[in-house]
């Protein structure tokens, strides 16, 4: 990396799904002539872009877009191996004079990219299986409380059915006796640029009906369709890989293919799933005290935003290009 790495000024702009971010940042970029970094963790896997909220066709001709739709979904991707690809989209970028602007909904993967990752111990296999073990036989609520009395702050970003995470945060306490969220606020933090840091939201009300609409336009789009495409590229729905079966609304929306449900029942657990994954969202950029909260409501919102945000970095930001 350039030793002047650290000059290079980058915007981050996080917050909860359908808060609309991508909008807000397609209005920033036309301005400040940037280029966008998506962070997050679902949009980047090819033939899923209807069910992941991934920009449009048309929202991608508009501004350059980096980290959609590249990698396949049984090639997974891990917050570490994404933090390199979206640095070397970055350095790209800027050695073509334009600004990277960061923009997604990950917090992990932001953190990886902005921080880099605590050394956390590798996995050990068969303890792994032994969670994974006693999580079939008692439960994933009984396993959140259990990581509850020792890591009550992980707990409560761990969804009900976020099986991987959970497992990870039982492990590593098992094998270092020490808290995950310890792991992590040990983790000394090298700055190699200058970020700055927007968080997005709305009323709590306002972001239910928008997450509501998103998911019947997403619906409307063809989402269904999407779901046979993958079903017939990997020869069946028990082959999907967990990219896809893990991700937010297609495990309902297989189960209704599938016909173990209603599509009336699919869509109610989607709209309620989504809501609490908009919560552990907020609450996770909560943590992070380098966030700039912009609260605004109506349809003026993206606009106050890019406004706001634009004058921001235009006040603080170093020359994008290293010297």
């Amino acid at each position: 990396m350039s030793e002047s790495a650290s000059e290079i000024t980058i915007p981050v702009i996080a917050g909860s799904t359908a808060i609309g971010k991508t909008a807000t940042a397609i209005l920033i970029a036309k301005r400040l002539n940037c280029e966008i970094i998506s962070a997050d963790s679902r949009q980047i896997y090819i033939g899923m872009e209807i069910g992941t909220g991934a920009p449009s066709v048309e929202e991608l001709k508009q501004v350059p877009h980096h980290l959609i739709s590249c990698v396949e979904p049984d090639a997974r991707l891990s917050a570490g191996e994404f933090s390199v690809m979206a640095r070397e989209a970055i350095y790209e970028i800027v050695s073509r004079g334009k600004l990277p602007l960061v923009v997604g909904g990950s917090g992990l993967y932001i953190r990886a990219l902005i921080d880099g990752l605590a050394p956390i111990p590798p996995a050990d296999s068969n303890l792994r299986k032994n969670i994974a073990a006693r999580i079939d036989e008692y439960g994933m609520e009984n396993a959140i409380e259990e990581l509850r009395k020792f890591d009550p702050e992980y707990a409560e970003k761990v969804g009900i059915n976020d099986r991987k995470r959970l497992i990870r945060a039982l492990e590593v306490y098992e094998l270092t006796g020490k808290r995950f969220t310890e792991w992590h606020k040990e983790h000394e933090v090298k700055p190699w640029c200058q970020p700055v840091f927007f968080a997005l939201n709305r009323p709590r009300g306002e972001l239910h009906s928008m997450i509501e609409h998103r998911i019947n336009s997403m619906l409307e789009n063809g989402w269904l369709d999407e779901i046979e495409t993958l079903r017939t590229k990997y020869k069946g729905y028990d082959k999907l890989p967990p990219a896809v079966t893990e991700s937010l609304g297609y495990k309902e929306l297989i189960r209704y293919l599938r016909g173990e449900t209603s599509f009336e029942e699919a869509h109610e657990l989607i709209i309620i799933a989504t809501r609490q994954f908009a919560k552990r969202q907020i609450t996770w950029f909560r943590g992070d005290e380098r966030y700039q909260w912009l609260e605004e409501t109506g349809s003026e919102a993206v606009e106050k935003w890019a406004e706001d945000i634009i004058n921001s970095v235009s006040g603080a930001q170093a020359s994008p290009l290293a010297n």
